[in-house]
């Protein structure tokens, strides 16, 4: 679905994309408020409330995602979907780049050896586009800094888009009726163009819903593959279907990136393979019955009281058989 997005952005036209950013702000809102209806889970929100730091930190996650979701929108339908994918593309670079410098991660060689490649890639699309690929850099890092913010909240997916929205509400429904006082809106240019202003709201909550869930079903690697594949759809569509221009250096920065993500993925699962044999071990190690050393049974033997009567040689336990 995330994939498939850029399809939907165009049919809101002729909406701007400041207009269509504000709908999809007020109707999140609506789909969030109707699911946490349905599943009846309200005691985040008085918790949220009492802790100011997490508040904070839910203002500054709403205020990084308006500017992505934002420049997302403007991008698709300015004609720059195949520079909108490259953002996240390199989103895992940023996000390992970020970790680094300012929580102090300690990086792997191949990753090291990932983000070099990915630094490579962003001079090359550079010098392809004749400047830096702001677009891109811009739905990176916005994207980054989302995503660690939301570390630090540690909120469910449901609750974080319920949390954002309701803070981006107010300013999103005052430009929605200054604009309509101005006479600018177009959400009275029939009911068609209306509800498909409307379903922004789902368009934003239900792939976040279907993530969640699939995120407590499938291991973490293969999630990780799977998010690879928005941003493969996105540039597939950009080509393809938009027909957007792919110069030789575009190709070849593009194909850099690529590099850096194969790296990342074999890196990661070579990981992953060498926890799950870890933890194997582990679990085997605990449920094998403990076994006594020969050596200290022999000298619990050789320590053990004797009990029986030594009159009789032949009713000695310790005699040893005859050859």
């Amino acid at each position: 679905m995330w994939g498939l997005v850029p399809l939907f952005w165009p049919l809101l036209k002729p909406a701007g994309a400041g207009e269509i950013l504000a709908h999809r702000m007020v109707w999140s809102l609506a789909v969030v408020g109707v699911a946490l209806l349905f599943v009846r889970r309200w005691a985040w929100a008085g918790e949220l409330l009492r802790n100011p730091r997490r508040l904070a930190l839910v203002t500054v996650a709403a205020a990084v995602i308006t500017v992505n979701w934002g420049v997302y929108i403007w991008a698709v339908n300015a004609g720059h979907v195949v520079e909108a994918s490259l953002g996240y593309f390199i989103n895992p670079l940023v996000t390992i780049a970020m970790g680094v410098l300012l929580l102090g991660e300690r990086l792997r060689p191949v990753q090291w050896a990932a983000v070099g490649v990915g630094l490579a890639a962003v001079l090359v699309l550079a010098f392809g586009y004749g400047q830096p690929p702001w677009i891109s850099l811009c739905l990176a890092f916005s994207f980054a800094t989302y995503g660690l913010v939301k570390k630090k909240v540690n909120l469910g997916g449901l609750e974080s888009l319920a949390a954002e929205t309701a803070i981006q509400f107010v300013p999103a429904l005052a430009y929605l009726l200054w604009i309509g006082a101005q006479g600018e809106s177009t959400f009275g240019d029939g009911a068609g163009h209306a509800t498909l202003l409307a379903a922004t709201g789902v368009v934003t909550a239900l792939p976040l819903v279907c993530f969640g869930a699939a995120a407590i079903r499938v291991p973490l690697s293969t999630l990780g593959l799977l998010q690879y594949l928005a941003p493969v759809f996105q540039f597939l569509l950009g080509i393809l279907y938009f027909h957007e221009a792919m110069p030789a250096e575009r190709w070849a920065g593009f194909a850099l990136v690529w590099v850096a993500l194969t790296l990342l993925t074999w890196d990661a699962l070579r990981t992953a393979r060498r926890g799950r044999i870890a933890l194997a071990e582990q679990e085997a190690r605990a449920t094998a019955p403990e076994t006594v050393p020969e050596s200290t049974m022999n000298s619990q033997t050789q320590t053990q009281p004797e009990t029986q009567p030594q009159s009789d040689p032949q009713s000695d336990p310790r005699r040893e058989p005859a050859a």
